[in-house]
């Protein structure tokens, strides 16, 4: 599946922050914009598996 995402620099703790519009609550981060979207990949899979789990 292929999603939309944000990424922020955080500006309080640095590094960045990355949201998916399409899975609400669905945020991960990273020092490097890299490693924020490797994380949010990992997350976003994580939030679409429960989801399919609860449909």
């Amino acid at each position: 599946m292929i999603f939309n995402v944000v990424v922020t620099p955080d500006t309080e703790i640095g590094g960045f922050t990355v949201s998916c519009p399409a899975l609400p609550g669905c945020h991960s981060q990273g020092e490097t914009i890299e490693e924020a979207l490797e994380n949010a990949r990992d997350a976003m899979s994580g939030c679409v598996e429960v989801l399919n789990r609860i449909a």
